[in-house]
């Protein structure tokens, strides 16, 4: 039997369909951005077509009040993650069967391997103890990450007494948000080293051991082994408040990745949007749907690594 000839799979009147199609989206893509009114200005689109000038905003707009409390566009959109997560969860783990259906292999698919990521990283105890909040931070961002790439969901606009505003926003844009997140990651990790440690958690930080033995050397007269002890105790001392600016600065840090990741794609998206709709923004959307994964990653990622490394003693007996 003859094969039929065709393109890429398709017979050749589809294949000259979808061409045609793709130069039509091309073609009008180029026009109705800045770029092809730059260099056709002759032509022009009906306005529903043209992408107006970008004008991004760092504070989140003020939607409504709630019991005096300001429900700003980006909390509107944590709400639907959340039910959104809610649902998908709920829906996957209702009627758990032995022969999984394709949606319950999907959500155990992601749950498996969180819960091994978790694992493989702090062992199989502490990593089943480290399994909710690491996979409560992970889907949360990545979730605000590609909720904020649904096409459209940026031109919703409301009226507010401020004027117009977006009804939804991307949440990992509002710097209050992956502030909230490096807060529970910060508390989160200083809570298990406590918990596993006790007050020994503090050596790190608090470490003047050596250096009082060295004071005591230095009034029984034992001056070289006191003067060496003191360089090193307060070597010691240094070096634990060196560890205790960068349990801080670690919130500042974890907050500005994210901050910064998540609104410099946006703004890049919204930029390749104006120049030439569809046609320069398309790859730009893969790369943004693989940035929102890889900062859920490194965010709940880091934090897991933390809290590994705060069950840790900080100083073994060993060393003493």
């Amino acid at each position: 039997m003859a094969k039929k000839k065709g393109c890429l799979g398709c017979s050749f009147p589809v294949a000259i369909v979808i061409g045609i199609i793709l130069l039509t989206v091309g073609v009008i893509s180029l026009l109705g951005g800045a770029l092809g009114k730059e260099l056709f200005s002759n032509i022009s689109l009906p306005a529903w077509l043209s992408v107006p000038s970008p004008e991004p905003e760092l504070p989140a707009s003020v939607i409504f009040h709630l019991f005096g409390f300001p429900i700003t566009n980006t909390i509107i959109t944590s709400w639907i993650t959340i039910l959104f997560l809610l649902m998908v969860f709920y829906f996957g783990t209702r009627n758990m069967k032995l022969i999984p259906s394709r949606y319950q292999t999907i959500v155990e698919s992601v749950i498996g391997y969180l819960l091994g990521f978790c694992e493989d990283i702090a062992g199989v105890k502490y990593g089943r103890k480290f399994f909710a909040i690491v996979a409560t931070i992970f889907l949360f961002v990545i979730t605000n990450a590609w909720i904020s790439l649904i096409p459209g969901i940026g031109t919703i606009t409301i009226h507010t007494i401020e004027g117009h505003a977006e009804l939804f926003r991307g949440v990992n844009t509002d710097i209050n948000f992956p502030l909230a997140l490096a807060l529970i990651s910060f508390v989160f990790v200083e809570y298990w080293g406590i918990k596993t440690l006790g007050l020994g958690y503090f050596k790190k930080f608090i470490n003047i051991r050596r250096f009082v033995a060295s004071i005591k050397l230095l009034f029984r007269g034992q001056f070289k082994s006191a003067i060496s002890g003191l360089f090193y105790g307060a070597m010691d001392i240094f070096i634990g408040l060196l560890e205790a600016l960068s349990e801080i600065m670690r919130i500042i840090s974890f907050t500005f990745r994210l901050f910064g990741n998540m609104t410099g794609g946006e703004i890049l998206l919204l930029m390749m949007l104006f120049l030439a709709p569809f046609l320069l923004a398309l790859p730009f959307y893969g790369l943004e749907l693989f940035v929102g994964f890889i900062q859920a990653l490194i965010f709940s990622g880091l934090t897991l690594v933390f809290a590994n490394i705060a069950i840790t003693p900080a100083h073994s007996e060993e060393e003493h």
